[in-house]
């Protein structure tokens, strides 16, 4: 395996693993909004902004999350036949579902980077009272649509480098 490549998986792996573990942190961040709208309404008038602050701060919480769960193996894998077959055939079942796992995320990015450009071109607003922009959210959509596809990709190169023979080791992050 090209030492390039070898490079490659290990920068997206630590990347993502920094993320994710950020992005955790966001869940203090979503219990504060929530907090404080509970309080709000039980003891003075109700804010119009926590709600979807809080679905603002989830998205963020799971889609900058996402690559980082794939990456500690989080992910629901059907182990009826799975568990039986050899490296190699795991590998290339993997390198298979990770390659339509890329187009599938490829064509969700175009459509997110669409949808983003239309938010920042035409200030587009939440409906609601209290009409936040919708570019910010997006912006960490595609973010976190393109930590996915650098984890999938440096999955596949691993997986590839399994079927050759080849072990990439863990490093540590």
């Amino acid at each position: 395996m090209p030492r390039v490549l070898i490079s490659f998986v290990h920068m997206v792996e630590a990347l993502n693993y920094r993320v994710g573990r950020l992005a955790m942190w966001s869940l203090f961040a979503l219990m504060g909004v929530l907090a404080w709208g509970a309080i709000a309404r039980a003891g003075f008038t109700p804010q119009i902004w926590t709600d979807e602050m809080a679905q603002f701060l989830l998205l963020g919480y799971f889609i900058l999350g996402g690559a980082y769960s794939l990456q500690m193996g989080s992910a629901v894998r059907m182990d009826l036949l799975y568990s039986r077959w050899s490296d190699k055939t795991k590998a290339a079942v993997d390198a298979i579902t990770i390659f339509t796992l890329l187009i599938y995320l490829g064509v969700l990015l175009w459509g997110g980077i669409e949808s983003t450009q239309f938010a920042l071109e035409y200030a587009e607003r939440r409906r609601g009272l209290w009409r936040p922009y919708m570019a910010p959210i997006k912006i960490v959509m595609c973010i976190g649509i393109v930590l996915m596809i650098l984890q999938c990709t440096a999955f596949l190169i691993r997986d590839i480098a399994k079927l050759r023979g080849i072990t990439i080791k863990e490093r540590a992050v």
